[in-house]
């Protein structure tokens, strides 16, 4: 009996489920990897700053889209970034997907949805254990599920995007250096903190901050649990977004190839 052959559909597919059963089995260290800051975040400034009266207690709602968009962006990126490193590197485990019957850009697009999975996952992880650990947060709106899932989807895939071209671009001996001048630096500028509104008063950094893509990760944030915060419009966000991930999605898509044909 004659076996029909796989299409490019299934092979994608199968890769995908192969990748989420990986990151299913290891859940508790990628739990662990890309929640421990954040939950710590929230715990200190979300928590018990507020409740020592050294800050105020409306300071929630501008942390928690914050830490939330923080969450998602590491996740991806990581998701992404890390396994590049090591399968490009010493495992060489990238010549296997790279024997898969299918075009390699296919590849590295089964990769950045991986990545973009699992980003989501830990933004919907951390979400309700910040309401758990900062209790009551004023303004918080989830009836409009659909925006907050819309901007994590569209967060998620531009960091995973761009956690391809980190990944393909850096050799492993240089994984520190990501960290410390490209992550921390996103981080600290993204306005995780604070509003972008609340920049105002140092007009240069305001607009210097929007090279920064987890701005819009963040404001987005915002702007779909906390509506009445100030926020950027959610239409600019959305946008910026998405040119983002295509710029991020061709960078990934070219350096992957180079390394993968070179």
């Amino acid at each position: 009996m004659a076996v029909s052959p796989l299409s490019t559909a299934d092979v994608f597919f199968a890769m995908l489920r192969r990748d989420m059963r990986v990151a299913r089995r290891e859940a508790p260290f990628f739990l662990l990897r890309t929640a421990m800051q954040p939950l710590l975040l929230m715990i200190i400034f979300g928590y018990l700053l507020p409740k020592i009266g050294m800050l105020r207690g409306n300071y929630t709602a501008t942390l928690l889209p914050g830490v939330l968009a923080m969450s998602l962006a590491l996740s991806a990126v990581q998701s992404v970034a890390l396994p590049m490193v090591a399968q490009f590197g010493f495992s060489k485990e990238i010549e296997d997907r790279l024997l898969a019957p299918i075009p390699s850009h296919l590849v590295a697009l089964e990769l950045v949805v991986a990545g973009t999975i699992q980003g989501v996952l830990a933004g919907l992880f951390v979400l309700p254990c910040g309401r758990l650990i900062m209790g009551p947060i004023p303004g918080l709106e989830l009836s409009n599920f659909g925006q907050i899932l819309g901007i994590m989807i569209l967060g998620g895939a531009a960091f995973s995007a761009l956690g391809l071209f980190i990944g393909c671009a850096i050799n492993a001996q240089q994984i520190g250096l990501m960290f410390s001048s490209i992550i921390s630096p996103m981080i600290f500028f993204g306005c995780t903190y604070y509003p972008w509104s609340s920049l105002d008063r140092v007009p240069f950094m305001k607009w210097a901050v929007l090279i920064n893509p987890l701005v819009y990760v963040a404001e987005g944030m915002r702007g779909a649990l906390t509506p009445t915060a100030p926020h950027m419009d959610l239409f600019v966000v959305s946008v910026a977004l998405s040119v983002l991930l295509l710029i991020f999605w061709q960078l990934g898509r070219q350096a992957f190839l180079k390394r993968a044909i070179g």
